[in-house]
């Protein structure tokens, strides 16, 4: 089930010119920006091998790229859970029916553990 969370509730008919409101939507252009930032980081590491530079040298790119896309991945599961599980609890809370709310929160719970891994 994808977020297609407007405003308070839920909503069959969420995509709005094409494309479906997610829990990121309002800091897209940030999260686009940091994005062409780490594509540029993984760029100077490739030409950093091309050149044969120090093998140290390159693994604290890598590390820095990880540090940067933990960031990222971090801020999308904030806005997942302040948008589609609080959604999704306002649903549940409104009908009655808790099966909304235990998805997003299952959804949460192994996104969590894919970035543990």
């Amino acid at each position: 089930m994808e977020c297609l969370w407007i405003g308070d509730a839920m909503s069959e008919q969420a995509v709005i010119d094409d494309r479906i409101d997610h829990g990121y939507t309002s800091d897209k252009e940030a999260y686009l920006r940091r994005l062409k930032r780490i594509e540029g980081q993984v760029r100077g590491i490739a030409r950093m091998v091309e050149e044969d530079k120090y093998c140290i040298d390159v693994l604290t790119q890598v590390s820095a790229i990880n540090k940067a896309l933990h960031a990222v991945s971090l801020g999308l599961l904030e806005d997942h859970i302040a948008h589609c599980v609080v959604g999704a609890a306002n649903e549940s809370r409104e009908t009655g029916n808790p099966q909304a709310v235990q998805e997003k929160v299952a959804e949460a719970s192994a996104a969590i553990g894919r970035l543990l891994r």
